[in-house]
């Protein structure tokens, strides 16, 4: 018998193949890779959300008291009773609006364009989520102002008192309309 050409200690090791390899190796960069970037991912998310349940979407507030113009919307019957920014449920009687950018507690004039018509609101939503809009009122304050017929118009917003971070409160570009007014 030919010596053991078939046997076990003739054969040569099996190594694995390329694309095995290739896959464990895989496998290890993308272990290294997925438990240094989920923590670090989680944690930013918890910061975030630490500081605002809106602030991945929540542009830098607008302090300064001045005079912007913009489109207006108002709000439609599905946000009626649904909280607002400030956790009170949204009144269509009230003057209630809602701001990307001006602070909550703001009140502001809101003159329409159009027609001249104008309201003191109360920024305690934020909003609106559609482009080139910078404000959204309540049913009444549309009614005032006289855009139900076309839903939005373009409009002048005159912060009247301002909230500041340090919780002192600054006169807006508004205030002195308001004071002459009284």
């Amino acid at each position: 018998m030919e010596s053991g050409l078939h046997t076990r200690e003739n054969r040569l090791p099996r190594l694995p193949s390329r694309r095995c390899e290739r896959r464990t190796l895989l496998f290890l960069v993308l272990s290294c890779y997925l438990s240094a970037a989920l923590p670090a991912q989680n944690q930013a998310s918890a910061d975030a959300t630490q500081a605002s349940p809106k602030a991945a979407h929540a542009p830098h507030l607008d302090r300064s008291g001045k005079t912007r113009k913009g489109k207006v919307s108002y709000y439609g019957h599905k946000f009626y009773t649904k909280k607002m920014a400030d956790g009170t449920p949204m009144d269509p009687q009230s003057n209630a609006a809602a701001s990307k950018t001006l602070p909550l507690g703001t009140k502001a004039k809101v003159t329409n364009l159009k027609n001249g018509s104008s309201a003191v609101v109360e920024i305690r939503d934020r909003g609106p989520y559609v482009q080139n809009r910078i404000v959204d009122v309540s049913p009444k304050t549309a009614d005032q102002l006289g855009l139900k017929k076309d839903g939005t118009a373009p409009v002048e917003v005159k912060p009247v008192e301002v909230p500041q971070s340090d919780g002192s409160v600054k006169p807006g570009t508004g205030a002195a309309d308001i004071q002459r007014v009284q």
